[in-house]
């Protein structure tokens, strides 16, 4: 059975089976933005997102299915919230790998109302038998039944209310053509500047009741890797190491030396980069080398390193993907102070 989150647009509480009623109050209820005017950076995709709602609202229906992709902690999940807020449904939530039978889906569909929102987390580790149930449910509102077996097997449609699927992912490419031909809107989350993550980050300090300066809200911002989850992971980690080692108020030496016990660099790169990296110059000799070789060698899953790991380290060009594997960068051995 799937963990399934319920969110309302009224005042209910969140809960799940992981979650307790401080971790919501400090990470949904406090950080989390609750409409779009709260909501910053990933200008197109609002926007895009802002006119659907209002010409959807316009004509009385819901707006079309929704596929947000890109890296972790750009703020996928936030926006399914703002929109079961600015569409006045609920919202359920669960995660591909959790539907491990057509029937958890099935149960999850069959109950949702009109305007409800299904938001889907990894979308692309749905198992094929139970994305071919999603087809149906979302092009016709209805799910087949089919009822015992052989020549004695019959079939029910059962019609479902109108619904609203959001389905975010890492890796888009894993999508089979059918299921990605059946969302109506598709928005590519990227990662965010410096200049709107020191905005988050004094909007979350605030919301914490953290005293910081700007010189550390650009320190977190800069070491972030242009993600919002991680300034505010940053943030938290420096307001303790603040309140214990220091006065309790954030400035720039106060973050160094709380992100340097967390290692996390200058540049945002954490021990398992600088790991990563190092793999691939002392024991590849700089690439290139295959994912699975590194992987092994780090003792680590692939998907951590291709979702988590790699797309910073590629857009910071330190490290480069080609037709034989991965290879590190120039850049890469001057950050790490390595001599070619």
């Amino acid at each position: 059975m799937s963990d399934i989150l319920t969110f309302n647009s009224g005042p209910k509480k969140i809960l799940s089976r992981d979650e307790t009623i401080e971790d919501l109050n400090s990470e949904i209820l406090s950080l989390r933005p609750e409409k779009f005017s709260d909501y910053i950076g990933q200008t197109e995709t609002v926007e895009t997102l802002k006119i659907a709602i209002e010409a959807a609202k316009y004509r009385n229906e819901p707006i079309e299915h929704v596929l947000l992709f890109g890296p972790p902690g750009l703020g996928k999940t936030t926006l399914a919230y703002i929109l079961a807020r600015e569409m006045g449904g609920e919202l359920k939530i669960t995660s591909g790998p959790t539907l491990e039978k057509g029937g958890d889906l099935i149960g999850i569909l069959t109950n949702l109302k009109d305007g409800d929102i299904l938001f889907i987390d990894e979308i692309h580790r749905l198992p094929k038998s139970v994305e071919e149930f999603l087809y149906p449910a979302m092009e016709d509102f209805a799910v087949d039944f089919v009822f015992d077996k052989g020549m004695h097997a019959r079939s029910h449609r059962y019609q479902l209310k109108r619904f609203i699927l959001v389905g975010a992912t890492t890796r888009a490419g894993l999508l089979s053509s059918p299921l990605r031909d059946r969302f109506g809107i598709f928005r590519s989350l990227d990662f965010y500047t410096d200049e709107e993550l020191v905005t988050i980050t004094k909007r979350s300090a605030n919301l914490l009741d953290v005293k910081t300066d700007d010189s550390a809200a650009f320190e977190l911002a800069r070491r972030s890797r242009g993600t919002p989850r991680i300034v505010n992971r940053l943030l938290k980690r420096s307001r303790d190491y603040a309140q214990v080692k220091a006065d309790g108020v954030l400035t720039k030496e106060t973050v160094e030396a709380a992100l340097l016990l967390e290692g996390v660099d200058q540049m945002g790169l954490t021990n398992m980069d600088r790991h990563y990296l190092k793999t691939i110059i002392n024991y590849y000799k700089g690439g290139p080398v295959g994912i699975d070789a590194i992987a092994a060698t780090l003792q680590e899953e692939n998907d951590t390193l291709v979702d988590v790991v790699e797309p910073y380290l590629l857009k910071k060009g330190l490290v480069t993907r080609t037709s034989s594997g991965r290879k590190a960068t120039d850049k890469a051995y001057s950050h790490l102070k390595i001599i070619l």
